[in-house]
């Protein structure tokens, strides 16, 4: 028998400042449990728990469960709504300000780790980067986005929203959209409907490349001006001369007037190479 949840209408108010919108379907919270694939062997990091309506669910599944929660209005809600759950534990903080490797190994140790998250939209970039280098052994990210940046995750070149994001991602993730949620399933209802992404760790990167950071880095200067050729963006962000600057795009078999939305992760992590040698080694 599922407990009842246990929050006190009239007491909460939704902070828009915060980004909240709390989903109160049982069937649809379970459905999302369910797709973020955790199972009994599994430790989960939830971030940003609400009420706790997808950490019950999540709880009843998994091996131990850690909320990490920003607004301390909602502990009391949290607190009461997980009682029944000896598994679960409400951690106050901001993720954003957080040493996560430090919090996982302190609460869980070692595990099999899985995240969690229904995020404010407007952090959603930052939480992934954080996630990403911080916390390289968790298993799975299972994430509620707006609609646009689950497209944008999918993304590949000549795309809209295809940029340093989706390639992160689609390097080190296999990235699905699990479910489309419409804006009526949350209270209240946001502007724009969700999407409920999984990335699933690779067991290798998609391509290999000498040095990662080295590669994102190449990823996010290529384009930080869009309108600029590669090329331009390679001169200045790398103080490299025309001659050079085309002879790695040359040795990469990238034509002299490419933009970078329009190369493959695999042509991205060649030319990362070439580039490496170039800056690195001179």
């Amino acid at each position: 028998m599922k407990p009842k949840n246990h929050r006190h209408e009239g007491e909460f108010h939704h902070k828009h400042s915060l980004g909240q919108n709390f989903i109160e379907d049982e069937a649809l919270l379970e459905r999302l449990a369910e797709l973020s694939m955790v199972s009994g062997e599994d430790c989960v990091l939830e971030i940003g728990p609400g009420l706790g309506a997808l950490t019950r669910p999540l709880a009843q599944r998994c091996r131990r469960i850690a909320s990490l929660e920003i607004d301390k209005t909602l502990l009391p809600f949290l607190r009461v709504a997980l009682e029944p759950y000896k598994n679960a534990e409400v951690i106050f903080g901001d993720v954003m300000k957080m040493d996560l490797a430090a919090l996982i190994q302190e609460t869980f140790g070692d595990c099999s780790l899985r995240v969690a998250a229904n995020l404010p939209y407007y952090i959603t970039t930052d939480v992934l980067h954080k996630l990403y280098f911080e916390l390289p052994q968790a298993k799975s990210i299972a994430v509620m986005v707006q609609k646009e940046v689950g497209d944008k995750l999918l993304s590949g070149p000549g795309e809209e929203g295809y940029g340093p994001l989706p390639i992160m991602c689609q390097y080190r993730y296999e990235v699905t959209r699990a479910l489309d949620v419409p804006a009526a399933c949350f209270t209240p209802p946001p502007k724009v409907d969700s999407s409920f992404m999984l990335l699933i760790r690779r067991s290798e990167p998609l391509y290999a490349v000498k040095e990662e950071r080295f590669f994102l880095r190449l990823v996010r200067s290529a384009f930080l001006m869009r309108r600029k050729t590669l090329l331009n963006n390679l001169m200045s962000s790398y103080s490299l001369d025309r001659q050079t600057a085309s002879s790695c795009l040359e040795s990469a078999g990238i034509c002299m007037q490419a933009r970078a939305e329009s190369l493959s992760i695999e042509q991205f992590c060649l030319l990362s190479d070439i580039l490496f040698e170039q800056v690195c080694n001179h």
